[in-house]
C-alpha cells in the first residue's frame, strides 16, 4: 500500500491526553491520564480487565467525553466538540474494534469500502474504491474473500478484514482494541505481524490495547522489510524499545484502576520490581 502517513512529520503530535479523568458513578475509569503519541510510534497498553484500556480508546476519538482534562487529535482539541464536529477528524483515525466489528449484512468488500464511501475529508472517486479495497485485502492476504460475508470467515480472518478496513484510507493513526483476544497463539502472531507490516509499510502510529505481552514484544523487536517482504528482527532496539529515527519505536504503558502506573521501554518494563506490573511480563525458565 502507498503511504499517506509518510507526509506526516515525525515530530507531529497525533494524539495527546492532558490529565484526563472520567468516573462512571462511583467507579474511576481514568485518573489524570497524560501521554502523547507522535507519527510512527507504537504504544502498547497493558492492564487488567477494567483498568481503563478500552475507555482510553473511546475517549481518544470522542466516543466518550471525559469529566476533566483535555484530549487532542492532530493538535486539535476535541474534548468539547459536538458529535457532528468530530466526524471529519475521526475520519483520519483507523479503528479495529474487538472481534473486528464488521457489518454482518454486507460483503467483505463492502465492509472494507465503508470508510472510503462515508468520509467527508477523504473523498475517493467511485472508480478508485474497488482497486483500493482489493489492495487492502491483498495486504492482509484475503483478496479472495471480497464477495463473502463475515459469517463465512473464521475469527482470525474477520480480524484481518478489520485491519484492512482500518487502514484502507491510509490514516496516520490506528487504534487497536484487543486485536488478538480469543485467538490461538499462531493466529494471534499472524495478526500482530500484519499490524507490524502495516506500521512499517506506511509509517503509521499505532495505539494497541492488549492483555498479551507477546503482542508488544513482536511490535518492539521486529520490523517489516519492504524489500524481502518478511518480518525480521530489529537490528537495533534502543534498550529494547526504541529505534532512534526508526519509525518502529515502541512504548509500553501499564494501567491500573484508571491510572498509568508505568510508561517506558520493554527493557524498563521487564526490569520493574512492581508486583502488579510484573503480572504482565511472562517469566521464562
Amino acid at each position: 500500500m502507498t503511504s499517506a502517513a509518510s507526509n506526516t512529520a515525525a515530530t507531529e503530535s497525533l494524539l495527546r491526553f492532558d490529565t484526563v479523568s472520567l468516573n462512571f458513578d462511583e467507579t474511576v475509569a481514568l485518573d489524570s491520564v497524560s501521554f502523547e503519541m507522535c507519527a510512527g510510534e507504537t504504544r502498547v497498553v497493558l492492564g487488567a480487565a477494567g483498568s481503563g484500556k478500552t475507555t482510553l480508546l473511546k475517549i481518544a476519538i470522542g466516543l466518550i467525553r471525559p469529566d476533566s482534562g483535555r484530549v487532542y487529535l492532530f493538535d486539535q482539541e476535541i474534548t468539547g466538540l459536538k458529535e457532528a464536529q468530530l466526524f471529519d477528524i475521526r475520519s483520519k483515525v483507523g479503528v479495529l474494534f474487538q472481534e473486528g466489528g464488521l457489518f454482518d449484512s454486507i460483503t467483505i468488500a463492502e465492509n472494507v469500502a465503508y470508510p472510503l464511501l462515508n468520509s467527508r475529508t477523504h473523498a475517493v472517486p467511485l472508480d478508485e474504491v474497488e482497486p483500493k479495497v482489493r489492495e487492502a485485502l491483498r495486504f492482509v492476504e484475503l483478496e479472495q474473500t471480497m464477495e463473502q460475508f463475515p459469517a463465512e470467515l473464521s475469527g482470525g480472518m474477520r480480524r484481518r478484514v478489520g485491519i484492512a478496513r482500518a487502514v484502507v484510507s491510509e490514516p496516520p493513526l490506528v487504534l487497536y482494541d484487543s486485536p488478538t483476544a480469543g485467538l490461538d497463539p499462531i493466529t494471534a502472531t499472524t495478526i500482530m505481524a500484519l499490524i507490524a507490516k502495516e506500521r512499517d509499510s506506511q509509517d503509521i502510529a499505532n495505539l494497541i490495547v492488549t492483555q498479551r505481552y507477546q503482542d508488544g514484544q513482536l511490535m518492539a523487536n521486529f520490523r517489516y522489510n519492504r524489500t524481502s517482504g518478511h518480518l525480521e528482527p530489529a537490528s537495533s532496539n534502543g534498550g529494547a524499545a526504541g529505534h532512534g529515527s526508526d519509525p518502529a519505536r515502541t512504548v509500553f504503558m501499564v494501567m491500573k484502576e484508571g491510572r498509568v502506573v508505568f510508561e517506558g521501554t520493554q527493557h524498563e518494563l521487564e526490569a520493574s520490581q512492581d508486583a502488579y506490573i510484573q503480572k504482565f511480563v511472562p517469566k521464562y525458565s
